[in-house]
């Protein structure tokens, strides 16, 4: 019990409103601090310690990406909250990992949190994390729960000078993220279609009991990915919407992309859970028809054996006048015409296309 309530609310409930608690699991690695500073000449990529040693390589003119890997330190993220002007609220909102996605506006800051999520293959299950990140002049900051992410390919991009990003402000910055977030979910898709299209064979060839678990466990990993996309056309939206000076009119049209991939994605998961639902049904369908099968086999050899069992019946009656127990010819006879009534029948029930 304990060790669920570490990561419950209970250990929120009668504090203030803005009170740092960290709800989620501990990084095992610790408070990892990544910095890249880049513009459309120089590219520099260094850890630090301190948000102090931070200032060090902040320079005019350039878009700095803050990476903060691990969230149970909350003396340290109550420091960057300090220094770069965030909210307490919004600390309190990056340290609950059970946090809807959603998107604040500030005075001097955006402020945004989705799911990052994978395809774990080895397990058959979406492996998800929240990453909130934070919009102020010239920089981003991310928060992510534990190291390890998708965002690889941008800081090769970013190192490379591929594409514009190089040449764009933080904006720009702050979507190429979230849009690398997003891309994923399309990835997290495929890898499920394939595993959809597995059990459909299997529903359809081989409808075996250890079928629904499988199914069941497809209709929780479309619904978690439902939660993290549903809010997140809400907030993309929000962006649309929302003034803001520190997104520019040029970054606009690739924010109308990301709200075009949410919907195209949420269209892709409502489609997929409509299909499992289907392979239930038909799993079932299946059940049924094999049973009907087994059943028709099983009614016709009992149909058959019903006037043989009459027979058996009547020759089985200790009756002393009996004229056929005496004759010597009686028992064959007796046998040809049960194998005479069972060929009949099965003919019958052949051009009746029973069989």
């Amino acid at each position: 019990m304990s060790k669920k309530r570490n990561n419950s609310y209970a250990k929120k409930v009668a504090l203030p409103p803005g009170s740092l608690v960290h709800l989620g699991k501990a990084s095992e690695t610790g408070v990892q601090l990544s910095v890249i500073t880049y513009d459309a000449d120089r590219f520099e990529r260094r850890t630090v310690a301190t948000p102090a040693e931070l200032s060090a390589l902040v320079r005019p003119g350039t878009v700095t990406w803050l990476d903060i890997n691990g969230l149970q330190d909350t003396g340290l993220l109550e420091s960057i909250g300090g220094a770069y002007g965030i909210h307490s609220l919004t600390l309190e909102d990056i340290l609950n990992t059970h946090q809807r996605p959603k998107v604040d506006f500030y005075d001097n800051y955006v402020y945004l949190v989705l799911k990052m999520i994978r395809y774990d293959a080895e397990r058959n299950k979406l492996d998800s994390e929240q990453v909130s990140l934070v919009l102020l002049k010239d920089m981003v900051i991310t928060f992510q729960e534990r190291p390890g992410d998708v965002l690889g390919p941008l800081r090769q991009r970013i190192e490379r000078a591929k594409g514009r990003i190089r040449n764009e402000g933080a904006d720009f910055l702050f979507y190429s993220i979230v849009d690398v977030i997003i891309d994923h979910y399309f990835l997290c898709l495929e890898d499920l279609g394939e595993e959809i299209e597995q059990l459909e064979e299997q529903a359809l060839q081989h409808p075996e009991p250890g079928l629904v678990p499988l199914l069941q466990g497809v209709k929780r990993e479309l619904l978690s990915l439902r939660k993290a996309v549903w809010p997140l056309r809400e907030e993309i939206a929000g962006l649309l919407r929302e003034e803001h000076p520190l997104v520019r009119t040029t970054t606009i049209p690739y924010l109308r992309d990301l709200h075009d991939h949410a919907i195209a994605i949420m269209d892709t998961v409502e489609s997929f859970r409509d299909t499992t639902s289907g392979l239930l049904d038909v799993y079932l369908s299946s059940l049924s028809y094999r049973m009907n099968e087994v059943m028709k086999v099983l009614t016709i050899i009992a149909t058959i054996f019903i006037p043989l069992t009459f027979i058996a019946g009547i020759y089985g009656m200790n009756f002393e006048h009996m004229p056929e127990l005496h004759l010597p010819w009686a028992y064959p006879a007796i046998l040809g015409v049960c194998v005479v009534v069972a060929g009949a029948m099965l003919i019958y029930f052949r051009r009746k296309h029973w069989l």
